[in-house]
């Protein structure tokens, strides 16, 4: 087992299994060196918390070219023009997935759209989806654009996700700890996390569950802002989340297949055409 992560299931394992040697290569690759020269040159990050906080329910509208469980999804996804159709519907953020053997995205999918999302009178904030296990990530994530990444506790032993969540508040960087049953909630309260999301698929088999938000949601900690993810389809099932403290969701699917995505996500927030 690889120092600071924790054995979970199957499928997640062969994630993990593969992030790390590929972490192994782009570090041989670019130098942290390299990534803080980047990084020295962007402009300070856009608060993903703050975001989230001004309109709720807010949407975390994800750009994705594949899952484990669907395979390749049947659309074309430049993700410049995915980001400006999503913040055309009034998502409040993006969230870019950036891991390319499950999921087929890139740092170069983050950094295009990072550019659109923060070419704005108000620059939206945007979420580096990937398997968060190292540092070195994190100085990825900031310097292609990223405002916040995902921790995901199933991924991660306690130490390892302290040390991360200080990473990314050293980079100015808000961090979305995700957790998907109660003993990762608890840990993720006992780690400061105050921005947690829930994930309703089960990483260790993927079955997808909107019961987990209801179950789990409860036991947050004072003050944590809630988001509500995967299993999300249309109005109905963000108003079930919000019903139980849920700030914010994050989806993805749905919106990647919507003919018209701005206006699947003005359909998600309930505005009107």
């Amino acid at each position: 087992m690889t120092a600071g992560v924790v054995e979970t299931g199957t499928v997640l394992d062969r994630i993990l299994a593969r992030t790390v040697a590929d972490l192994a290569t782009r570090r041989a690759t670019t130098p942290l060196t390299d990534l803080e020269r980047g990084i020295a040159a962007r402009p300070a990050p856009v608060s993903l918390r703050d975001a989230l906080l001004r309109n709720p329910p807010a949407v975390i509208a994800e750009i994705k070219r594949a899952s484990p469980s669907r395979g390749v999804f049947p659309v074309a996804v430049d993700p410049a023009t995915v980001a400006g159709e999503y913040l055309a519907g009034g998502a409040a953020a993006l969230s870019i997935l950036t891991d390319n053997p499950f999921f087929h995205g890139s740092l170069a999918d983050l950094a295009a759209g990072a550019a659109v999302a923060h070419d704005r009178a108000r620059p939206a904030p945007v979420l580096r989806k990937d398997f968060v296990l190292d540092a070195y990530q994190i100085a990825e994530a900031r310097a292609f654009g990223a405002d916040a990444v995902l921790l995901i506790a199933a991924a991660l032993d306690d130490a390892t996700l302290a040390g991360l969540l200080s990473a990314a508040a050293g980079y100015g960087l808000d961090a979305l700890v995700e957790v998907h049953d109660e003993a990762e909630m608890a840990r993720a309260a006992a780690a400061g996390a105050t921005l947690i999301g829930i994930n309703n698929r089960d990483l260790r088999t993927f079955a997808v569950d909107l019961a987990t938000t209801e179950r789990v949601a409860p036991l947050a900690p004072e003050g944590a802002l809630l988001v509500g993810e995967s299993g999300i389809f249309d109005g109905a099932d963000v108003a079930r989340l919000v019903a139980v403290g849920v700030g914010a969701v994050l989806v993805g699917e749905s919106l990647i297949l919507a003919g018209d995505r701005a206006a699947a996500v003005r359909a998600l927030r309930g505005v009107a055409r």
